[in-house]
């Protein structure tokens, strides 16, 4: 591929419209642990129950139990998959501005309702926008496509953990979270601007939509290989999901105020996630996805370590390009592996199924992010932040270590 067809395909309107998804995508779950947690710190909710609190991220590991109704009832007027986007998106807007309506210290009963709503709208549009990604992009397209959508899904953290933190130092949190929740204004635009896409099957009955994706699934490879992917996606990213659990709280423990952890994030994680995301799809083009979960896992392991260094600063040490250093490492490395374990998942679902194939995989990849992390706050308050950063280091190996069996860096596969 010339260097000319390469920026041809990354500016594509398929490629743009990854941008809009990734940015739909994230936006809500960045609201869930890093605008959130962050809020609750700041009216002096112990870390204990912060951690706890992304058990309501739940419905992101059920999210395929609800997939096949998504996968064969069309809504009215735009289709399959623009119709669900709509309500989906409508239900995030309205959900994310409630927030303005509560009061952490005397309504957390309605801070968990709100929350979990959030997650189930959000949730159900991933489903969508899973599917919808996958009928868009061709299968050489995948490693770019999913690179764009995972680095537009980061930067849409930028909002909730950066601007809206920002915000906060200077007006009221209820002004902070609807305007915050504007901001799915992006995904409306996605839904209006969007074609929709063909649909190679669509289920005709509710049977083949809940049970042949499963069915599929083991049936097309030998089942402890099956059993091996899925065990695979659960644990490559287990370390950096629980290292990123608390981020916003670990950032207001090291002494760092809201604006300087909002006006840092923004420069440091800015430009790292944009030509991160070129870099890391053109190179999934290149090496393919198999390689590129190899070397962007290492690189992944490398910036939970940052914040091992981080809290091991002394106080006076920590300044802001500690904090730039260690937020900008964590973009590119952390989006990075994100971006080749979302290829990798986009390919291994069948095409007749995507919807539900497709909720079953991610769901796995979302099972240590909402149990283990459910716990972090209290790892925290026992171990320190330094052994706890040790640790996520240490049981990310496990699934550097499944590499060999389940993506040979032999095999160069797409």
């Amino acid at each position: 591929m010339t260097d000319i067809s390469w920026w041809r395909l990354v500016f594509s309107r398929r490629m743009m419209l990854c941008v809009l998804t990734g940015f739909s995508s994230g936006l809500p779950l960045y609201f869930l642990f890093q605008l959130v947690p962050g809020w609750l710190k700041s009216q002096h909710i112990d870390l204990g129950t912060i951690g706890l609190l992304s058990l309501v991220q739940f419905p992101y590991t059920w999210k395929f139990i609800w997939s096949p109704l998504m996968d064969r009832l069309n809504l009215p007027l735009l289709g399959l998959r623009r119709g669900w986007l709509l309500v989906t998106q409508l239900g995030l807007l309205l959900t994310l501005a409630s927030f303005a309506l509560l009061s952490s210290a005397n309504n957390m009963e309605l801070v968990v309702i709100a929350a979990v709503l959030v997650a189930i709208f959000s949730a159900s549009q991933d489903i969508v926008i899973d599917a919808f990604r996958r009928e868009i992009l061709a299968d050489n397209e995948l490693g770019l496509g999913n690179a764009i959508h995972v680095n537009a899904y980061r930067l849409a953290g930028l909002v909730p953990g950066s601007l809206s933190l920002i915000l906060a130092d200077h007006f009221p949190w209820s002004t902070v979270f609807v305007i915050t929740a504007a901001f799915m204004g992006v995904g409306l635009l996605l839904t209006a601007i969007a074609d929709e896409p063909e649909h190679e099957r669509t289920p005709s009955t509710l049977e083949q939509a809940v049970i042949e994706p499963f069915k599929e699934f083991f049936q097309r490879s030998d089942f402890k290989s099956a059993i091996a992917i899925l065990l695979f996606m659960v644990l490559y990213k287990l370390g950096d999901n629980m290292a990123t659990a608390l981020q916003t709280p670990f950032y207001m423990d090291m002494g760092y105020s809201l604006s300087d952890i909002g006006l840092v994030a923004k420069n440091a994680a800015l430009w790292p996630s944009i030509i991160g995301g070129i870099i890391g799809g053109l190179a999934m083009v290149k090496i393919g996805i198999n390689r590129s979960l190899w070397v962007f896992g290492v690189v992944q392991w490398l910036s939970i370590l940052g914040y091992a260094l981080l809290s091991y600063l002394a106080p006076e040490q920590r300044n802001l390009w500690w904090l730039a250093a260690v937020v900008g490492t964590e973009y590119l490395g952390v989006g990075l592996g994100a971006a080749a374990l979302t290829a990798f998942i986009a390919r291994s679902a069948s095409r007749n199924y995507l919807a539900t194939q497709l909720a079953l995989l991610t769901a796995l990849t979302a099972v240590p992010r909402v149990i283990a992390n459910a716990g972090t706050g209290y790892m925290v308050e026992y171990m320190g932040w330094l052994h706890f950063f040790l640790f996520c280091a240490a049981i990310a190996i496990p699934g550097m270590l499944m590499l060999p069996k389940v993506a040979p860096w032999a095999d160069k596969a797409n």
